[in-house]
């Protein structure tokens, strides 16, 4: 495929949202049902975005560039960070969903425990597809949440990190910013799964329309909320924010043997701390600004 950047833009998008809309996998159950989420939303940036490096720094040097995990999967015929895109997608969870979340307040609800499992299989195949297609259209295109490598390990600064994040990217792209909880707050909300693919493609970046990391929270922004303090039964969000190694131990000790004990689905869920707050479903009112970061 060759066209203008344009048409480049909207033949990527169009590959995430027809199998979106297509794909039998992107259901609570896995074969075709209810929905796991809706519509998707894209942002795009550089791959020498000087972002990358800057969390690399932050977080640790075990966190990949675009250009690495482009490299791992192209080691014969790698490419400088500045012939990259970055493609990241996020997929919002659907307002009945929601809804089943908000009346949770101990363990997940059953959609969302689903969505989790189903939802994230669905989000592991969508990754896929879309590299997969870019490569048989003969662009390099890979998903580096699904190369071999990918795994987690310990920041000295944040703790428990995987070497490829994709609310990282997803912020870089445009379609957020962080909050209290370290969930990113998009303009479909905090409940919203993220996936991405790095590709050989000039694409146009999107524009940032916010300041910085932390514009789009109520707590960092004005001082005002913590909605998501109260709605964590593990205590692993405070005004400090957010404990990692509380928050996994209740994931993987409660959350998760409840949700296979009921649903039968296993997995890591919890995101009681993504509903019923003022960021559950778009940007609390007044902090969305036309400016760009650097």
């Amino acid at each position: 495929m060759a066209g203008t950047t344009e048409q480049d833009t909207a033949w990527v998008t169009g590959i995430v949202r027809e199998f979106w809309a297509s794909s039998p996998e992107n259901a609570l159950d896995g074969a075709g049902g209810e929905k796991a989420w809706g519509e998707p939303r894209l942002g795009f940036a550089r791959g020498d975005d000087p972002y990358f490096e800057t969390f690399k720094k932050a977080i640790g040097p075990f966190l990949w560039t675009p250009e690495e995990a482009f490299a791992l999967a192209f080691p014969e015929a790698p490419l400088p960070a500045a012939r990259l895109t970055v493609i990241s997608y996020l997929l919002p969870q659907t307002p009945e969903t929601r809804a089943d979340q908000r009346r949770a307040s101990l363990y997940p609800a059953a959609r969302w425990a689903r969505s989790r499992f189903f939802g994230e299989s669905f989000n592991r195949s969508l990754r896929l597809h879309l590299a997969h297609t870019l490569v048989e259209a003969g662009i390099p295109a890979v998903a580096p949440e699904r190369l071999p490598w990918f795994d987690y390990r310990r920041s000295r600064r944040f703790g428990l990190a995987s070497n490829w994040s994709e609310r990282h990217a997803a912020f870089v792209a445009g379609l957020g910013t962080f909050g209290l909880s370290d969930g990113l707050i998009t303009e479909a909300g905090k409940a919203v799964r993220f996936g991405s693919v790095v590709a050989a493609l000039d694409l146009p970046p999107t524009s940032r329309p916010y300041p910085d990391h932390q514009a789009w929270c109520l707590w960092y922004a004005r001082g005002t909320c913590g909605a998501c303090i109260g709605r964590c039964p593990a205590g692993a969000i405070t005004a400090e924010g957010h404990d990692k190694e509380k928050c996994f131990a209740y994931i993987r000790e409660v959350a998760a043997p409840y949700a296979t004990a009921h649903f039968g689905t296993g997995d890591t869920p919890c995101g009681l701390c993504q509903v019923a707050i003022p960021c559950e479903g778009r940007v609390p009112s007044g902090l969305t600004s036309p400016c760009s970061s650097p």
